[in-house]
Order: C-alpha cells, then sequence, then structure tokens
C-alpha cells in the first residue's frame, strides 16, 4: 500500500485525487479547507483546516506518514508547505517556496526573463509605490500600446485588469494602478506590461527539477460570458485536442512554447533552486509567436480535469518520479483522445456571487451520459451540498473528436441545477473557428 496525502479541495485536487486512486494500492489522506464530496469519498481520512495552516498541516502530516505528498493550490506553495515537508522527510509533488516565486511574484518571473534572456517576454515595469507609474504608461501610449495591470502576488485569478476589456483606456488604468496601491491589492505591487494581441493557450510540464515533460495544450475561457466578454474568473471551461497540438496553433509555435518553458525551468534551478512540480505556461500566441502571459506553479484548473482522465500512465508513479528526479526515465503519454470541460458557477460569480445556495447534482446521469464530474468549491453539510461563491461544479466530456466530447460535457451539464450558470459556448466549433480567423487575420 502506499499512503499519499493530498493538499487541496478544488475541482483541481478531485481530478488529482482521482488520477491517484486509479492506483489500487493507494491510501488518500486529504487536508482541505470545505469538504469537497468527491474528494471526501475516496479518502481514508480528511482533516479540514486552510491550506495555508501550516501548523495544521505538519499535525496531519506527522498523524498519517505518508509515502508521498501532492499540494494542488498555489497558496501553499506560496508560503512553503513544500519546504515544510521536505524537511520532515516527506517527498512532495510541488515547487518550494524560493522556485515557486514564478508563480506567486510577477516581479520574480519578469525579472527572471530578463537576467536570463529567455524569449517570449513583453514590455513592463514593476512598481512598489505609485511613483513612475504614469510616466511609464504615458510612455507605452505615446509608442500606441495599451497596457495590462497586474498586482504583483496572487489574487486567485481576478487582479489583472486589461485596457479594452475590464479598462477602458490608458487613463482608467491609471486610477486601477491607484486602487492597488489604496486598497493593497495581491500585496500592494504591481506590475504594468504591454497588452499582448492574439489567442491565448495554456502549456503543462511535468518538471523533475532537471527534466520537463509537456502534456498537451489547452485552451481556458477566463471571461465569465459567453464569446468571451465579461469579467476575467478562474476560468470557466477548456478544451483540448485528440491530436495533442490546438486548431490554431502550428508545430513550430508550440515547440517554441515548449523551448521558453525549459529556458525557464533552467533559469529556476540557476537563480533559486530546483523547481519539483507542474509549471503550466500561460501563452499568447502573437504574429511574433508565442508570448509568456504569466506561470502558475501548479496544474490549472480547469485544465488539469482536461489532461489527467487522458494520462496514459500510472500518475502515482509520474509523481514519484517528479519527486526522485527520475523523470528521465520514464516514457509518459496521453490518450489521442478530445476533452471539452464546462463549469457550472453561482448566479453573480465573480464580482457578486451567490452564497451558500443549495446546489442539485444528479450523480448517475451524469455518468450514465459517459461525462466525468468533478466538484470544485461546494460545501458538504448534513448530506446537502452548497455553493460557497467560488466556482461549483464541472463536467468534462472525453471522445475521439472536439464535437462528441462537447456533446458529452453539454449533455451531462443538464443535470446540475442550482442558482448557478455556465458557458454553453466552449468546446464549440463556432468559438474555436473564431480563434482560428483570428490568428489568420494577426498574420497576414
Amino acid at each position: 500500500m502506499m499512503d499519499v496525502l493530498l493538499i487541496g479541495g478544488g475541482a483541481r485536487e478531485h481530478a488529482i485525487a482521482r488520477a491517484l486512486k486509479k492506483n489500487n494500492s493507494v491510501k488518500l489522506y486529504t487536508l482541505m479547507k470545505n469538504k469537497n464530496p468527491g474528494i471526501s469519498k475516496i479518502s481514508e481520512k480528511v482533516s479540514l483546516n486552510a491550506e495555508t495552516d501550516l501548523n495544521a498541516i505538519k499535525k496531519f502530516a506527522e498523524e498519517v506518514k505518508p509515502d508521498l505528498a501532492v499540494i494542488g493550490p498555489e497558496a501553499p506553495l506560496g508560503i512553503g508547505v513544500a519546504d515544510m515537508l521536505w524537511e520532515i522527510g516527506i517527498p512532495t509533488v510541488g515547487p518550494k517556496k524560493l522556485p515557486a516565486q514564478i508563480e506567486t511574484s510577477k516581479e520574480f518571473m519578469r525579472n527572471l526573463f530578463k537576467k536570463y534572456k529567455i524569449k517570449g517576454s513583453l514590455k513592463y515595469s514593476a512598481f512598489n509605490s505609485y511613483d513612475g507609474v504614469e510616466e511609464f504608461i504615458d510612455k507605452m501610449t505615446n509608442l500606441g500600446i495599451e497596457v495590462v495591470v497586474k498586482p504583483v502576488g496572487l489574487t486567485g485569478g481576478k487582479g489583472v485588469k486589461v485596457v479594452g476589456e475590464q479598462l477602458k483606456d490608458n487613463e482608467e488604468a491609471k486610477e486601477y494602478a491607484k486602487e492597488i496601491f489604496e486598497k493593497s491589492i495581491g500585496g500592494g505591487k504591481l506590475i504594468i506590461e504591454e497588452k499582448l494581441v492574439g489567442v491565448e493557450f495554456t502549456l503543462h510540464g511535468f518538471v523533475d527539477g532537471k527534466t520537463i515533460i509537456f502534456m498537451p495544450p489547452v485552451q481556458d475561457h477566463p471571461h465569465a460570458y459567453e464569446n468571451d466578454k465579461g469579467p476575467i474568473t478562474g476560468g470557466m471551461g477548456s478544451y483540448s485536442c485528440s491530436d495533442h497540438n490546438l486548431p490554431f496553433l502550428t508545430e513550430n509555435d508550440l515547440d517554441e512554447a515548449k523551448e521558453i518553458m525549459k529556458n525557464t525551468v533552467e533559469a529556476i534551478k540557476k537563480e533559486v533552486g530546483a523547481y519539483q512540480g507542474i509549471l503550466y505556461g500561460q501563452f499568447m500566441l502573437t504574429v511574433d509567436g508565442p508570448k509568456i502571459i504569466e506561470y502558475n506553479a501548479r496544474f490549472g484548473d480547469p485544465e488539469a480535469m482536461n489532461l489527467l482522465p487522458i494520462l496514459k500512465n500510472d500518475f502515482v508513479e509520474v509523481c514519484n518520479a517528479i519527486a526522485n528526479g527520475e523523470l528521465n526515465k520514464m516514457n509518459i503519454e496521453f490518450e489521442n483522445k478530445a476533452t471539452v470541460c464546462k463549469y457550472v458557477v453561482p448566479q453573480g460569480y465573480p464580482l457578486n456571487p451567490v452564497k451558500d445556495r443549495e446546489i442539485f447534482i444528479d450523480e448517475d446521469k451524469i455518468k450514465k451520459i459517459g461525462a466525468i464530474l468533478y466538484y470544485a468549491s461546494i460545501n458538504e453539510k448534513d448530506g446537502k451540498l452548497y455553493t460557497t461563491g467560488s466556482r461549483s461544479a464541472a463536467v468534462v466530456g472525453v471522445a475521439d473528436n472536439i464535437k462528441e466530447a462537447e456533446k458529452i460535457a453539454e449533455s451531462a451539464i443538464q443535470h446540475i441545477r442550482g442558482d448557478i450558470f455556465y458557458r454553453k459556448d466552449i468546446g464549440t466549433l463556432n468559438l474555436i473557428n473564431k480563434r482560428i480567423e483570428k490568428m489568420k487575420k494577426l498574420r497576414k
């Protein structure tokens, strides 16, 4: 038997938990903030504690004495949970605090690109106070460049604002920059970057400190409403293709993105030490090739739900190879299947979500359709399920092609009821064709 400690209680962690439990010898022990019904059902024991409570994590780890730990979300990585687990002798999948800065500090990430001359960066400047902000934005305006304003620290995917989307113009960007300092959003430091024009995609890699093995690219949909309208969210859904590429990406584009990530892993090692865990690159495909928007130091949510169900290997073996620095000994493969993930979220999400509303999920009917159900930020109380204000649950269709996968996901999501909404257009050929057309126009 093998005892595995999982930290986190969202849909990403439900996907990780299910992938780990495909290995029949695994006993799962989970520490999470809310009681995720999907994870608790397959765990031997659950500790309901904040995922940033170092003492609670240490106590639980010492009690269950796991052979391996897997950290799901970014917040524990940012406070050094991986460092603590290694110190008490537990091999851990998830980077230590300093390498995790690739996500937890956007300033660290941009400076790393500059210092090691990694391709795919962009014009930016970091600020600890409002001094100089207006001058930099004015300089960008004079160059005809619209800007993106990003708090340096973690904001749960909701702190970034883009001119032309959440912000009217570069003048409004100055106002938002002021607000970041006044309200100390994301730690009260910010980065201002040039706005990239193109199509976004994400690329994940398993990393053991030396070797990076790539997963198929995925396209996430961060806007709340259909046709990519509305505020930026943690992600409303995503899709991947059976050929392990995306319809708007050339092989050369994908190779360039992989090269950028390989160079990033090497630079992190030189700068602060080995990176061991999952690395997620969020890219914008532009006329000049892929540019990095930001990195995450863990699986994307929803992308984990596209990738883990089609992983052919035993995920436990992959995790052990990451922790032991032995990925070079593995041949990691993914099924040639397409996947479509759709999220249901509380009405009003992400700005004013309703909370503590009962949600009804017909697991049997979803299973019958052939979809996979992942519980996200749902609280189970007295046998009933309630929304928390974050994303509630996701369904994933897996099939030979996108059209079939989308059909499965769309049919399954009808069996979730409550004060919720979702994006019907994710994974549809109509939306995918818009991406293809956009790149064709830009490349003319």
